[in-house]
């Protein structure tokens, strides 16, 4: 089974799934990707954004390395431009995304910019597009510890939780 968790810097993949791979259950079984990571170390970025002060990558060359891989979980921002059986999307509100990346160090203008991605639904329709509302499985993870939004994509894995896309709504925000 192939596996994407997905959704905009900062709603806490990395974290999530660092606590699933430490976790026992379904989930264990699957290799762990990291995709910016593989990125940046296999050198598939192609050139710098220098306005969004980030790197561009090949998305051909991600989609190779992950070709024939099989019993994997990926996560990145960038996880559902790939082929996936299940694809989660965490979602986080807007202003605690925002506070999430500044903290980080991130710029007011990219944590502005990526709250707004956030409450127009960017990554999710994304998903959604590529893999239909039957593949996607939608998280908020604004309020959620980090063990618990593992637990929910545990249970994604173990096919215990139903799709849903389309639940979470930010439109507030705006």
């Amino acid at each position: 089974m192939r596996v994407a968790v997905t959704g905009t810097p900062g709603t806490g993949k990395t974290t999530a799934v660092e606590r699933l791979a430490d976790a026992d259950g379904p989930a264990s079984g699957l290799a762990v990707e990291h995709l910016n990571d593989v990125i940046h170390e296999e050198e598939f970025v192609v050139e710098h954004d220098d306005e969004r002060d980030s790197a561009v990558a090949d998305l051909d060359a991600v989609a190779d390395y992950l070709d024939g891989r099989d019993d994997v979980l990926f996560e990145s921002h960038l996880a559902h431009h790939f082929d996936a059986d299940r694809v989660v999307v965490l979602r986080t509100h807007p202003e605690e995304l925002e506070r999430r990346l500044t903290d980080r160090g991130e710029s007011d203008a990219k944590a502005a910019e990526n709250a707004e991605s956030e409450a127009l639904d960017v990554i999710l329709s994304e998903a959604v597009e590529r893999h239909g509302e039957e593949s996607v499985y939608e998280i908020d993870a604004t309020e959620t510890e980090p063990e618990e939004v593992a637990a929910a994509i545990e249970a994604v894995v173990a096919g215990e939780r139903e799709p849903q896309a389309g639940t979470v709504s930010f439109l507030d925000y705006l």
